[in-house]
């Protein structure tokens, strides 16, 4: 695996690196050591799935509030979609800043989401798939998240919102509030 570094403290993009033959390639997605020579702490209890029948479907800005803050490591099985993380680390030298990064089935790219950031992603493509692996099991207390179109953040979403649940559209206005 290759890691490369986001604008964002913390947080990293990740390339498989296959190993091919006849038949195609295996690739390792998780790899405990080379994740912890990074600095990455990723002991991953839960994995999910979203799946998002509609291209533009949008789903975000989440994250856990402290003690339950979860690092999640994300890619596409499936289709495209364009992934945001937004620093919430009132201690971070980034704070209140977000990065995004294009996901596909066809790039194999993951991005790695350290505990204290939000996350969200919209698709680009009908029928994608988003897998997740998370460090943290979902605690509904502790859940939170800002709204996507928030003017703090002024993320340039690629796509007009196809779909958005009403619970992303209740989020509350970022007000400079640490994770």
């Amino acid at each position: 695996m290759t890691f490369t570094e986001t604008p964002l403290a913390g947080a990293w993009l990740i390339t498989p690196q296959p190993a091919t033959d006849a038949r195609g390639f295996f690739a390792r997605t998780y790899d405990r050591d080379a994740f912890q020579a990074h600095g990455l702490a990723l002991d991953v209890s839960v994995a999910a799935l979203s799946y998002n029948e509609v291209r533009g479907t949008l789903r975000g800005l989440h994250f856990q509030a402290a003690p339950f803050g979860e690092a999640k490591l994300v890619r596409c099985s499936v289709g495209a979609f364009m992934d945001v993380i937004v620093d919430l680390r009132p201690d971070s030298g980034t704070f209140g800043r977000w990065t995004a990064a294009e996901l596909s089935a066809a790039n194999r790219l993951m991005l790695y989401v350290p505990p204290g950031f939000a996350h969200g992603f919209q698709t680009l493509l009908d029928d994608t798939e988003v897998v997740y692996q998370l460090s943290g099991r979902h605690s509904p207390p502790h859940a939170r998240g800002y709204r996507y179109d928030d003017p703090a953040f002024r993320i340039p979403w690629p796509l007009p919102v196809a779909r958005i649940g009403d619970r992303d559209l209740a989020w509350p206005a970022f007000e400079g509030v640490g994770a």
